[in-house]
């Protein structure tokens, strides 16, 4: 944990070992509706999918995380931002992004996408992306 102006701030870890029943705790938490189980775990899919991921940590117990999933070239794809309830709105959404904005930029990335739900959109734009269109197609 650091302290940033007197507040206790969680730690940041890239591409840490993660345990797959934590990280869809958290889900579960922060969307309030469980989530049922992938097929593959977590762990296997980043590792197979994502250039990083980041995760969150208060006390060593995983309160946010982010990854991005990319095509092995210019553009990478942030995927599943999510941050406890009990540490949103202290900046550690924010920081989340950020590393994994430096993280993606080192591993040679050009462009990083994220679509979202419209009241996501003042905290992707905080966080220096611009609006675009884009088209969605639910299978």
């Amino acid at each position: 944990m650091r302290q940033a102006g007197g507040v206790r701030t969680p730690d940041l870890r890239v591409r840490y070992d993660v345990d797959d029943a934590a990280l869809t705790r958290l889900h579960a938490r922060a969307f309030a509706a469980p989530v049922p189980a992938a097929p593959t775990p977590w762990a296997a899919r980043l590792d197979r999918h994502s250039v990083t991921w980041v995760g969150a940590f208060h006390d060593d117990a995983l309160v946010g995380f982010v990854h991005a999933c990319w095509d092995g070239g210019a553009h990478a794809f942030l995927l599943d931002a999510v941050v406890d309830p009990d540490h949103q709105g202290c900046g550690t959404g924010t920081r989340l992004v950020a590393r994994l904005l430096e993280e993606v930029r080192a591993a040679g990335c050009e462009w990083l996408h994220v679509d979202c739900e419209v009241h996501l959109e003042g905290f992707y734009r905080a966080c220096g992306f611009a609006p675009t269109t884009a088209g969605l197609l639910r299978l």
